[in-house]
């Protein structure tokens, strides 16, 4: 009985776990927003919408609607940028 309680446990702490690194990784950081179009050429804060790349610094080229950039919020409309919901709109087109 305490091997099965104990494979239970490290289940159920394991979900736990899981679901925290999750959270926290996808936290922004406080005061800013994502802006999708501005980020210059190897510079984008993360990933892009269509996964052709998955880091930082990795942008190919300067103003496409799938890279990123950290702004503080309320800025991004009057930078030019877009949403992820206006950029992904943007990216089937």
């Amino acid at each position: 009985m305490n091997k099965h309680r104990l494979i239970v446990s490290s289940a159920l702490a394991s979900v736990f776990a899981l679901g925290l690194v999750e959270s926290a990784a996808a936290a922004e950081p406080a005061g800013k927003e994502k802006c999708f179009g501005i980020a210059k050429a190897g510079q984008n804060d993360c990933a892009n919408l269509s996964g052709t790349h998955s880091c930082a610094g990795q942008a190919k080229a300067s103003g496409v609607a799938d890279d990123w950039k950290y702004v503080a919020k309320g800025t991004c409309k009057k930078l030019g940028g877009m949403t992820a919901e206006q950029a992904k709109v943007a990216l089937k087109k």
